[in-house]
């Protein structure tokens, strides 16, 4: 909670620093918010619902309780908070940084933007269409499917929310005004989760709790994935200063030289 608690200061902090969000893809944070608001809905249920709580114990009558805790909600709302931050960031009206024109949504983002939204409100019908009394009989479609819709979204957003950062980072050839302190923090804190996944399952001698926790699970692994291609690009393949790979015909991509006067004010 702590590794990836703090994961969300280094790149604010940096933009703040640079008073510019040159070389953040907008694509990250916006689709970052939809998908901790998400998880946030997702940890709450399981932690103070008691429809979702009777449902799980239900379909996992193995389990003592699920292995979302209390960490995972705090870990959600903080993260909610920070990303909205960040996103506030690419508005020169609040901030006053500087924003490339190049930095605007991209038409895939926005269609997983809403199509995800309409997929939640989807699964909510069906819901109400198929349960014999509103949701509530864990036997067939519940509430409790909603919840994990509202996880999948998360699922979906954690690994297409990495891409459009990696591409910026290959088509500049450089990650500069990405933080790789952020990344570093971010893998430490995907490799801590799944071990306490793991504990969680063993000391409960239930091993369907993993499963039963597929958010989880999966957000750690592919956390640790997309961090090892971030290290990479950092360390080995952009390593070289970017003034000199950045193509003269983009100009707006290239970060102003704080040495340089005349490059600051451009």
């Amino acid at each position: 909670m702590f590794c990836w608690s703090a994961s969300f200061y280094p790149q604010p902090i940096s933009n703040f620093r640079r008073r510019s969000t040159i070389g953040l893809a907008i694509d990250f944070p916006t689709i970052n918010v939809l998908g901790f608001v998400c998880y946030t809905a997702y940890t709450s249920a399981f932690l103070y619902s008691p429809v979702i709580r009777r449902q799980y114990a239900a379909r996992h009558p193995q389990a003592e309780d699920s292995t979302v805790r209390f960490n995972d909600f705090a870990f959600a709302v903080h993260a909610v908070i920070l990303s909205s931050i960040v996103y506030t960031q690419f508005w020169p009206k609040i901030w006053g940084f500087k924003v490339s024109r190049f930095q605007t949504v991209s038409k895939p983002v926005a269609g997983l933007f809403w199509g995800s939204i309409m997929a939640i409100g989807i699964i909510v019908c069906i819901v109400l269409a198929r349960s014999p009394d509103g949701g509530y009989e864990p036997s067939t479609w519940a509430w409790i499917d909603v919840v994990y819709a509202l996880s999948y979204v998360k699922l979906i957003i954690t690994v297409v929310k990495y891409v459009p950062q990696a591409w910026v980072n290959y088509k500049r050839k450089s990650t500069q005004g990405w933080s790789i302190v952020q990344i570093l923090l971010d893998l430490t804190g995907g490799v801590l989760s799944f071990l306490q996944l793991i504990l969680d399952s063993s000391f409960q001698s239930d091993w369907s709790g993993i499963t039963g926790n597929p958010v989880k699970l999966l957000l750690s692994n592919v956390t640790i994935v997309f961090d090892l291609v971030f290290v990479v690009q950092h360390y080995i393949l952009y390593r070289d200063p970017v003034e000199d790979k950045i193509a003269p015909r983009h100009p707006d991509l290239i970060t102003p030289l704080l040495s340089d006067p005349r490059g600051a004010n451009a």
